[in-house]
């Protein structure tokens, strides 16, 4: 079947879903997935449509900024909610059930605008998603929340194409997921470790590795960094900068990963397979 035929029909399953609500709110982080919701929503429901961002020390500054770019360049009502996963030990104990306490804590700070509002809460998550380990898919499912690009049959290459097609500014951006992802289960996550890993990626940003993974171990005194296999050479001949740009965020210690970045890693420790932009 011709490319381009499957993604409008793609799209125009997309936007009928959309139009099945009559207001939603969409859980919007920031990246492609959430985006492509966010700006189908408010295409077709006009200002019944909300994309709400959750702030937290899970969340990194950048992130933050690119969400409200976003909603600017694209039309969208945007708004953030403080959520308070990082006060729940549950949260902070980082068991494989992390994401289902975070997005537990995503969905009571979304709840009561959507009650308010009479509004559906959308989520992100595409047909790639449903694969992998993702415990925070059965807290949305058990709260009701609808996933717009699953009904409609887009996985994360169909996402990129469709966002591409309409324009968006998120078309290409690199995937990427919250920070506590990139601490080990089992650790504690702790503000302290969620900054020294962001101002670790920022800085590393800088030196030129825009697809770049900071994960912590030994309770956040090592530092293991995944970058592109392509990028390896060029880590190697910056080493030292890299590892003062680590070091110099909190780390104690800095380790390059010679297997490059894969994503979804910290599954491993799980005994499950690394899947997903994470």
């Amino acid at each position: 079947m011709d490319t381009t035929t499957t993604d409008t029909e793609l799209l125009a399953a997309l936007r009928r879903r959309v139009r099945a609500e009559r207001a939603v709110l969409v859980a919007f982080s920031g990246g492609v997935d959430s985006a492509l919701v966010a700006a189908v929503a408010a295409a077709e429901l006009g200002p019944a449509a909300v994309a709400v961002t959750a702030v937290s020390p899970s969340l990194a500054a950048a992130e933050r900024a690119g969400a409200r770019r976003f909603a600017r360049a694209h039309g969208v009502r945007h708004v953030e909610v403080c959520t308070d996963e990082l006060d729940r030990p549950e949260y902070r104990a980082n068991d494989g059930n992390r994401c289902y306490h975070c997005k537990s804590a995503l969905l009571d700070a979304l709840t009561p605008l959507a009650e308010m509002s009479g509004a559906a809460i959308a989520l992100g998550t595409n047909l790639d998603d449903l694969g992998d380990h993702r415990p925070g898919q059965r807290a949305a499912a058990a709260r009701g929340a609808i996933a717009p690009l699953v009904d409609a049959g887009l996985g994360k290459a169909q996402v990129r194409r469709v966002s591409a097609w309409l324009g968006l500014t998120t078309a290409e951006k690199p995937a990427s997921a919250c920070l506590a992802s990139r601490v080990a289960y089992g650790d504690r996550v702790t503000r302290e470790v969620l900054l020294r890993i962001e101002r670790s990626e920022a800085e590393l940003h800088a030196l030129g590795f825009p697809v770049c993974r900071v994960r912590a171990h030994a309770d956040g005194t090592v530092a293991r960094v995944e970058l592109p296999e392509e990028d390896l050479g060029k880590a190697h001949a910056r080493r030292a900068e890299i590892d003062a740009a680590v070091r110099g965020a909190g780390f104690q210690f800095c380790a390059l990963d010679l297997q490059g970045f894969r994503s979804g890693r910290m599954n491993v420790l799980l005994g499950l397979p690394a899947m997903a932009g994470r």
